[in-house]
């Protein structure tokens, strides 16, 4: 591979790394206070940490699991 062509590979997966990122902070709106899974109290720190969570961080450690090695996009 040529130098150009290895700096334009570079060049791609910086972008593709960075959208990527984009893509899975996407928090908005206003935190639950009760866990949507099991109606557990999500603690103040996480609700202010998380903007826009949904989840207590039990329930979310599980999700997290369950959608392991899921390609999105």
């Amino acid at each position: 591979m040529d130098e150009r062509a290895f700096e334009l590979a570079q060049q791609r997966e910086l972008e593709d790394r960075e959208a990527a990122i984009a893509r899975r902070v996407r928090y908005e709106g206003v935190s639950l206070t009760e866990c949507e899974e099991c109606g557990d109290e999500i603690p103040p720190a996480r609700r202010e940490a998380v903007k826009g969570c949904r989840l207590c961080i039990a329930c979310q450690a599980d999700e997290d699991k369950r959608n392991a090695g899921v390609r999105r996009g």
